[in-house]
């Protein structure tokens, strides 16, 4: 058998479309940004417009397009896609609302309660010793855990920064203080089994888990019923995490671990 690295007959490069199922106001809200960014860096020059980036880096986040794939019908560098990409999700990231003010929205809105829960998104695993730490057990999977708010409708309000995979959701929230957040704008919380003993406030708990049996106590009818009425009241969080990773690239990261998010604002 031989080897050739010539191009077969009647071969050249091809370019196909999809729909981006997003709406214009979507685009038009990123274009915005980075007009502005330009305007304050005084950039006078991209080799393609605000609005085409957009929906360039747009397809690269809700439909996980290749960069190359992007870089080649465009007829631009897969470098230059990376840069836009990350360049379009720090200007993103800048718009993430504190967690303080987040939990004020709610609260002056009229809610009572939040939703808590942590999720994995999967990555690609890499060798070595450097990613053990994004080895979640529970999943067995390597990932980064994300931490994140919901209202009682399902609405994603707060997401944290990206923190390793075997990060417990306990640890997550003691790190950001959410049990002191809560309390201090007046809301409660619910949670699954994952949080217990975060509270230990018998008397006045703001977040409520759960009962639990072991092999010496089993659940009694009343608590029986009291797991049902939580699960159906948590069940809207499940519905948060499936809208966000409607964005595919949240399904398996491809990029590495350490840009994966950039950290928003928890003070």
């Amino acid at each position: 058998m031989t080897n050739t690295k010539e191009r077969a007959e009647d071969t050249c490069p091809l370019v196909y479309q999809c729909r981006l199922s997003l709406s214009t106001r979507t685009v038009n809200h990123l274009a915005g940004l980075l007009r502005r960014r330009l305007k304050t860096i005084r950039s006078r020059w991209r080799i393609l417009p605000p609005g085409k980036i957009a929906v360039i880096v747009l397809a690269v986040l809700h439909h996980d397009q290749r960069l190359a794939d992007m870089a080649g019908g465009s007829n631009v560098s897969e470098s230059t896609v990376r840069r836009w990409r990350d360049e379009l999700i720090g200007l993103l990231a800048a718009q993430a609302p504190c967690l303080d003010r987040a939990l004020k929205k709610v609260a002056k809105k009229g809610g009572e309660v939040v939703l808590i829960d942590g999720t994995l998104i999967r990555t690609q695993r890499r060798t070595g010793k450097a990613d053990r730490r994004n080895y979640s057990g529970k999943h067995r999977s390597h990932g980064l855990h994300f931490f994140t708010l919901t209202d009682e409708n399902g609405r994603l309000i707060w997401i944290s920064a990206a923190r390793t995979g075997r990060t417990h959701d306990n640890t997550a929230a003691r790190h950001d203080h959410i049990l002191a957040r809560l309390r201090a704008a007046g809301l409660g919380a619910l949670a699954d089994l994952g949080f217990r003993g975060l509270d230990n406030d018998i008397l006045d708990p703001v977040i409520v888990t759960g009962y639990t049996a072991t092999r010496t106590h089993k659940l009694t009818p009343g608590q029986k019923e009291a797991n049902r009425v939580l699960a159906v009241g948590r069940a809207p969080v499940e519905h948060g995490f499936a809208h966000l990773k409607n964005w595919r690239i949240l399904t398996k990261l491809r990029t590495a671990p350490a840009p994966a998010s950039c950290a928003p604002c928890s003070s």
